[in-house]
């Protein structure tokens, strides 16, 4: 008999509900945002030397949250300096939000935004078909090669795109969080049909290694409180194993023994942590600099 469990990405409504009180609920951008403070300037430091415009490529770029932040850092480091900055998207949802932020931001002048609403692959065969390569001196792709069919070609497509002072950031989970651990072992029993693939910054020193690419690695600390994942009936517990496991219903559809062993998996010192009676998920993220 077929499994009734599905994709979470089969219902992007449910899906970015589960997001979003994942990011309630975690630390991820709080993480980021102390990397966009703390590391990113020196990552950044010699991008624009010389230019008097500075191309800026976002590949997954979300709502433009982290976008805004990084901006800011770029033009912090070069006054003054036009940037170009071209975000490619496949939720229009996602996009109409981004430009919202925008609107609403002030110490936007000299930044010029290009929204581009299809995938990473979408946009590297428009550019095949117009015999297109422009070049940019910073790309980055923030959690979202899980969705790309064919990763080292897409970090492959995207680090050939780079000046020769450019860097391309790659932000995942790491290869030492709760993520690996339970995606290592159950991945194969949630239904991502597809959609989505699972992928750490464990994963990527053999892919880039075997390219020959140059390369920094960090380790951002991060969790999330899943305690409601333990409370049978919860809504938000429902939505965050919905989240973790990208399984539509999972709480409803699942079968009895794997839910189990998920629930059981989730408490163990592999995936979380707990303190003071709360079960915080490590969520810790790996950051990948490339160099050109």
């Amino acid at each position: 008999m077929a499994s009734p469990m599905r994709s979470l990405l089969v219902d992007p409504d449910r899906y970015v509900q589960s997001f979003r009180l994942f990011l309630e609920r975690s630390t991820e951008h709080q993480s980021m945002q102390q990397f966009v403070e703390g590391q990113l300037p020196a990552v950044i430091a010699s991008i624009g030397n010389g230019k008097s415009t500075i191309n800026v490529l976002s590949v997954g770029s979300g709502a433009g949250e982290m976008d805004l932040q990084i901006l800011s850092k770029i033009r912090a480091r070069y006054p003054g300096v036009t940037i170009n900055n071209d975000a490619i998207e496949p939720s229009a949802d996602q996009i109409s939000k981004y430009k919202e932020c925008v609107a609403q931001a002030s110490n936007l002048e000299n930044i010029k935004f290009t929204w581009h609403n299809e995938t990473a692959y979408e946009y590297e065969s428009r550019m095949n078909a117009e015999k297109k390569t422009k070049k940019w001196d910073f790309i980055h792709m923030i959690q979202m090669l899980y969705y790309v069919k064919d990763i080292p070609a897409t970090i492959r497509y995207f680090h050939s795109l780079l000046e020769s002072k450019g860097k391309l950031l790659i932000i995942l989970v790491s290869g030492k969080s709760g993520w690996e651990t339970l995606w290592k072992k159950y991945g194969s029993s949630f239904p991502l049909e597809d959609l989505c693939c699972y992928v750490s910054s464990g994963d990527l020193p053999r892919m880039l290694d075997s390219a020959g690419l140059k390369y920094q690695l960090y380790e951002l600390p991060s969790h999330m409180d899943i305690t409601s994942c333990f409370i049978e009936g919860d809504k938000d517990g429902e939505l965050l194993l919905d989240f973790l496991t990208e399984t539509l219903d999972f709480a409803k559809t699942a079968p009895p023994e794997l839910k189990r062993q998920i629930i059981e998996e989730l408490r163990k010192p592999g995936c979380s942590e707990i303190r003071d009676g709360k079960v915080f998920f490590n969520n810790n993220l790996g950051v990948i600099v490339i160099e050109p």
